[in-house]
């Protein structure tokens, strides 16, 4: 049998433009993790910040936002999870404050995509035993933390659904052949770690052509770990 690799990606930047292109030119499946509150109709290009900037930023790199208005045509063909409104951390908020934040999101996304949309990603990795709970309640199939495991088909609880390793982990390759003995390899990031650096994007791409043609692998979605 072969292993199924499974990717995420989060927060949709406009660096995800970059990583759909690369995905679609070896027929790589992925799920891209969304916070529609924290984007506006139009895009919000990306780039370096100079001067002052009222947002976030990674290492002084701002990845942009994807507009509302070209949602459906850059995630096109791949899958699409909660990752909350605005991107509200369980345990920081209220609960309930929380879980509107995940069903508003889930509804926002089944109705712009035209299909189920049951993936959630925990923002910063964070979550509590009662919103895990709310999460089962509301339907999702799983939550996925930013912790790493040997195993991850292995799980106590399908709201704490952990990973092999982060994209750009040096110990990837080690962890994706060890993980052909479980029969899943796990991955996930965020596109604007590679910033605008086409060493960085050609390592990833590397990644993604390598798994392609591996004939002992083939590509998955991260809901077929739960079903």
């Amino acid at each position: 049998m072969k292993m199924k690799v499974v990717q995420c990606w989060d927060d949709g930047v406009v660096t995800d433009i970059r990583l759909t292109e690369i995905l679609r030119k070896y027929n790589a499946k992925a799920t891209f993790n969304l916070n529609p509150g924290l984007m506006k109709a139009e895009r919000q290009p990306c780039g370096w910040v100079h001067g002052k900037f009222y947002g976030w930023s990674h290492k002084g790199f701002y990845g942009g936002k994807i507009g509302i208005d070209e949602l459906t045509e850059i995630y096109a063909g791949f899958e699409v999870a909660t990752h909350n409104w605005r991107h509200e951390n369980a345990g920081q908020v209220p609960d309930d404050v929380f879980i509107k934040s995940a069903t508003d999101t889930r509804k926002f996304l089944e109705d712009k995509f035209q299909r189920e949309c049951r993936g959630y990603a925990w923002p910063c990795g964070l979550y509590t035993p009662s919103t895990m709970a709310l999460l089962h309640e509301a339907g999702f199939a799983y939550g996925r933390t930013t912790k790493n495991v040997a195993d991850v088909t292995k799980y106590d609880d399908s709201m704490a659904l952990h990973s092999n390793c982060h994209f750009q982990d040096p110990q990837f390759w080690a962890k994706y052949d060890a993980a052909k003995a479980t029969g899943v390899f796990y991955f996930w990031g965020h596109s604007y770690e590679n910033f605008e650096y086409d060493g960085l994007w050609g390592q990833l791409e590397e990644k993604i052509k390598i798994i392609t043609e591996d004939p002992d692998t083939e590509w998955g979605n991260v809901i077929d770990i739960v079903k």
